[in-house]
Formats: structure tokens, sequence, C-alpha cells
């Protein structure tokens, strides 16, 4: 037999337990990676000439994903970090920026847009996954309150780079249905502009560069 005070104290124990778990998995919310500069990263395209750098880092595993409170693999979307470096004494231009991930067989994935986004996240499980469906599952109709200001808050939004500094965020592309994704892939960027308007040569990084730099970090550990 339990003691009466041993009753009280095990239900008062259970219930702090109980608001203590609802309190973090409330409180859980995106927060922004800190962006180290572009040529830090294994997967980038430096033009010296420019002297800007694109790098990009795809958030493709179950602990990077992390960071979210939406399960974007699940709904078919890989979220890629992208970091643009401006080393040069000008600043350079992002507002005409277009982004496409193209595939092994060289489809073209723009990257996806807030709706695109809203629309299948309500059709999916919050939380990260070991591994994305091919498939969106059955709608729940709702997008959750994290999810409104996740999505757009996640997003690349930087218009311009000033000189010397360092510009970053996710853009998403829709993988639904397609086998590693990310093997023989290039990431492709147009529409940067120099202080002058002039358009700069397009970056394309290849993601082999990724997946070579994870190897290579996996086999030594």
């Amino acid at each position: 037999m339990i003691p009466r005070h041993g009753i009280a104290r095990f239900a008062l124990g259970s219930s702090l337990f109980a608001v203590f778990a609802i309190s973090a998995f409330a409180g859980k919310h995106f927060v922004m990676p800190t962006a180290n500069p572009a040529k830090t990263y294994p997967a980038h395209d430096e033009h010296s000439d420019e002297r800007v750098t694109l790098a990009i880092d795809p958030y493709d595993s179950p602990d990077k994903a992390k960071i979210f409170t939406v399960n974007y693999h699940e709904a078919g979307f890989m979220p890629v970090f992208v970091v643009i470096t401006n080393d040069g004494d000008q600043p350079v231009a992002l507002a005409d920026v277009d982004a496409q991930l193209v595939a092994r067989d060289r489809t073209k994935i723009p990257r996806a847009t807030e709706d695109d986004i809203y629309r299948r996240i309500a059709k999916a499980p919050s939380g990260p996954s070991a591994s994305p469906l091919p498939w969106p599952k059955k709608a729940k109709g709702t997008i959750s309150k994290n999810a409104e200001e996740e999505v757009p808050g996640a997003q690349f939004a930087a218009r311009a780079v000033e000189p010397h500094s360092t510009q970053s965020g996710f853009m998403f592309f829709d993988v639904a249905g397609i086998s590693s994704p990310l093997s023989g892939a290039s990431f492709y960027l147009t529409g940067v502009r120099d202080a002058k308007g002039n358009e700069l040569m397009y970056f394309e990084v290849p993601l082999e560069k990724y997946i070579n730099a994870q190897t290579k970090s996996d086999s030594g550990k």
C-alpha cells in the first residue's frame, strides 16, 4: 500500500512533468541557422572576379531537420540552406534571382512558393522523419500557427548583399516521387546583379560536392 502522501507527491510530480512536456512542445519554434562565409561550405561556387560566392547546404537528414516544426520531407520538399557572400566593395542585387534544382534526369525543379508549401503541408504530419515519402498523406485540412510563421520566416528573402557581408535562408524544392533527389543533381541560381545592374554569370553547384563531403565526414567518425 502506497502512503497517501506518497500518492499525492507522485500525482504532483506527474502533473508537473506533463506541464513541462507540453510547454516544451508548445514552445518549439524555428530558428534560422547562423550562416558562415559561403566559401567554407563544401558545396559552393565562387565567382572570383566579382568576389561573390554561393553555397548550398541541403537539410536532407532527420538530425538537420530538427530545426523545423514542419515535416517538409514527409510533404515531399527538400529544404536547401542557401548562403551568398559578397566579398566585394559594392552591393549585389538579388531581387530578380531565380533558383532551380536540376535532377539527374535533367528535370528542372523550380523553387517552391509559399502557397505550394502551404497546400502540401496541410496534408502532411508534423515533425522530422527518417525518410521522405513519395506522396503526401491524407489531408488534415489545417495548418498550425507554427507553420504559418515558419514558412515565410524560413525563406531566403534577401533583396541584396551588402559589401563584405553574407545573406542566407532556405529555398524549398518539390522532390516528391524522386528517389535519391540529390544524386547527380545540380543547383542553379541566376539573376544576381552587380551595383551597375549587370547580371553576373549564373552560379552552378553540383550536389555531388555535398554528398562527397558527407561521405568523408561519416567515414571519419
